[in-house]
């Protein structure tokens, strides 16, 4: 075979080999840490303790940008942002802001590489084949006939196309599935640790035990709701960014050996459970009442039980990466059968940046799916353990008769303490001056 025969040869197979490390995990080059803004640090963890957070961080030393984006992906939208989502130039920011995407630029390798093969093609049937110069004259390529032009009929594309759409579909679905759930499971975890609180200190028994006693009760109840679902937040998040974190906030909220019993466990949010289960079982009410009170906990350990489902079981992996495989081999030979359809360009060159976009976008959904699939590191979780503080703190503080409505114990008379209603010499309801 004469010499440029094998440089042809040896330049196409070197291609592919380029082609396939493009989608092979990447173990060197620099990566984007997590901004301090967003992942807190202690100072009252040991030394040893950081060192091992940063020893098991699997981050190190990859070039990931996806996973470097995901801490600004955890959003909680307020009406100015519900204003801004809803405005009607969306369409044109959601373009000029295309390099910007955390998508587009995770999927930088992949897209570039179904690019290169593209330009690859066109580069080797105009010198194999024909080429235009500017003026539209056709004429022989350089070494025209001693190797065949590259090219396929695009039929085999376009009938596997629906069961490309079908699988990507049915990835992205249930990966947007998993993050509702997750979602949801928070969302029941907001709304059953109010509901906990509120019946907590409605039900209270003032009556029977002191007013420090009772504040000292309602807070430990409080306190005790929030160490569980920031128990449940980092059980659920990785160690190497949110260790140190959660020990440094729980031992700012908690007595110290409670902190340091939650700490030792195997399962901290089980012992955070417990921990709220005796707080409830210390309140002096009637049983039913503290039944009923318990009946909300265990709420939080079925939502407990579905997210840990969520983060231990992904989306069948066989499914997952024949998926991957087919959608990857399907972009590196598209260019091959879109040769013909786009022959009316100027050297087929329409033919570069039309793969690139449908490798942007056919990637992308699989992108989306994969980034959804594992809900938690993408939802603002520790903004709803902060707000679970907040309003748990809030409603134990309020007393009885505090907004002047009268108190009545079960008999239906008034009540001692404040907000209890007075009668005044003329036999008229009066309320205390406060």
């Amino acid at each position: 075979m004469p010499s440029y025969k094998r440089i042809a040869v040896l330049a196409a197979l070197a291609a592919v080999h380029e082609a396939s490390a493009a989608f092979a995990p990447s173990t060197g080059g620099s990566f984007a840490k997590v901004p301090s803004s967003t992942v807190s640090t202690s100072t009252g963890v040991s030394t040893s303790t950081s060192l091992k957070s940063a020893q098991s961080d699997p981050l190190t030393g990859i070039n990931s940008v996806g996973e470097a984006a995901r801490p600004f992906r955890r959003t909680v939208y307020t009406h100015d942002d519900w204003i801004e989502h809803r405005s009607s130039d969306r369409f044109y920011k959601n373009l000029v802001t295309l390099t910007d995407s955390g998508i587009f630029r995770s999927l930088f390798r992949e897209v570039a590489t179904t690019t290169v093969v593209a330009g690859f093609l066109v580069t080797w049937n105009c010198i194999f084949g024909d080429y235009q110069d500017f003026t539209g004259m056709v004429h022989d390529g350089p070494m025209k006939g001693v190797l065949p032009i590259l090219s396929m009929p695009l039929v085999p594309f376009t009938l596997v196309s629906p069961s490309i759409g079908l699988l990507l579909s049915f990835r992205a679905n249930t990966a947007y599935k998993r993050w509702d759930e997750a979602r949801k499971n928070w969302g029941m975890n907001i709304n059953h640790t109010r509901d906990l609180v509120r019946l907590g200190n409605a039900y209270y028994d003032r009556a029977a035990v002191s007013p420090e006693r009772a504040e000292e009760d309602l807070k430990r109840l409080a306190l005790c709701t929030w160490a569980f679902v920031r128990s449940m937040k980092r059980h659920l998040s990785p160690e190497w960014e949110d260790e140190e974190a959660f020990k440094k906030e729980m031992l700012e909220k908690l007595p110290k050996e409670q902190a340091e019993a939650v700490f030792a466990a195997a399962h901290r949010p089980n012992r955070a459970l417990q921990d709220l289960s005796l707080a409830i079982e210390n309140l002096p009410m009637h049983f039913v009442r503290k039944d009923e009170i318990h009946r909300a906990a265990t709420i939080f350990e079925d939502n407990l039980g579905s997210s840990e489902r969520l983060l231990t079981s992904p989306i069948p992996l066989f499914y997952s990466r024949h998926t991957a495989r087919f959608l990857s081999v399907w972009l590196l030979l598209l260019p091959f059968g879109l040769w013909d359809p786009l022959g009316n360009s100027w050297n087929h060159i329409d033919l570069i940046p039309a793969h690139f976009f449908l490798s942007i976008f056919l990637f992308g959904i699989e992108e989306l799916a994969t980034q959804l699939e594992e809900p938690f590191t993408i939802l603002p979780m520790q903004g709803f353990c902060d707000k679970i503080y907040n309003w748990c703190t809030e409603i134990v503080s309020f007393a009885p008769g505090s907004n002047g409505m009268p108190v009545h114990s079960d008999g239906g008379t008034p009540s001692a303490g404040a907000g209890m209603l007075l009668e005044n010499v003329n036999g008229e309801i009066a309320y205390p001056r406060q």
